[in-house]
């Protein structure tokens, strides 16, 4: 089949990004806050991530590979205090910070670079696609390099489906939504991201000792 790979892209980028993890809480968030634009432009921010790392693993580039892989330790620490200062930033958020913004331009590109930047912090995910390459055994095919582009074409399509999907729905549930309820949303967005940092800085101290 010509296109199977960028079929199975589509299937696994959906399926990697619909898990509720900080960059969907994140989209959330933004979406209930600001609008639709800033939801989606979030989720895509990690999409390019994800496109960045699979090509970088995809393509054979086996220096980045190593020293991204050497470095996971480092890496982390990074996206773990990216992590908090995001947590907390939303958590101390002021009262007269808290409204619905609905200027589509204001700050989408710092939310874009925001996420992007928190899932290359993330070398798990530079480890998820040398897995599924090695699984699915591209190398060895024809065309593997077609094949390779396919496939990651496909996980960030797909990927951009799935948080597409997320910011519309969000968007259209938030229309009852009291600045009392925002600041509820804010408090709770805060804390379920400050643990995921926190479900990283256990994993730093595992990887220590």
């Amino acid at each position: 089949m010509i296109l199977e790979f960028l079929y199975k892209g589509l299937i696994l980028g959906f399926s990697v990004a619909a898990p509720v993890g900080p960059i969907g809480i994140l989209c959330i968030n933004r979406t209930i806050n600001k609008n639709f634009a800033a939801g989606f432009v979030s989720g895509l921010g990690a999409a390019t991530a994800d496109l960045i790392y699979g090509l970088i693993a995809g393509l054979g580039l086996t220096a980045i590979s190593t020293f991204l892989i050497n470095q996971k330790l480092w890496i982390q620490l990074i996206g773990l205090v990216f992590l908090f200062y995001i947590g907390i930033k939303t958590i101390m958020k002021k009262e007269t910070e808290i409204e619905f913004n609905s200027d589509t331009d204001k700050g989408l590109l710092k939310d874009y670079l925001s996420t992007l930047f928190l899932t290359v912090t993330n070398p798990m995910t530079i480890l998820f696609f040398i897995a599924v390459f090695a699984g699915l055994g591209l190398s060895k095919t024809v065309n593997g390099f077609y094949s390779v582009i396919q496939l990651i074409l496909g996980v960030f399509i797909g990927s951009g489906i799935w948080w597409l999907f997320l910011s519309g729905l969000t968007n259209k549930l938030k229309t009852n939504i009291t600045k009392r309820v925002l600041r509820r949303v804010d408090l709770v967005s805060g804390i379920l991201i400050m643990f995921f940092g926190l479900l990283i800085l256990i994993d730093l101290i595992k990887n220590i000792k």
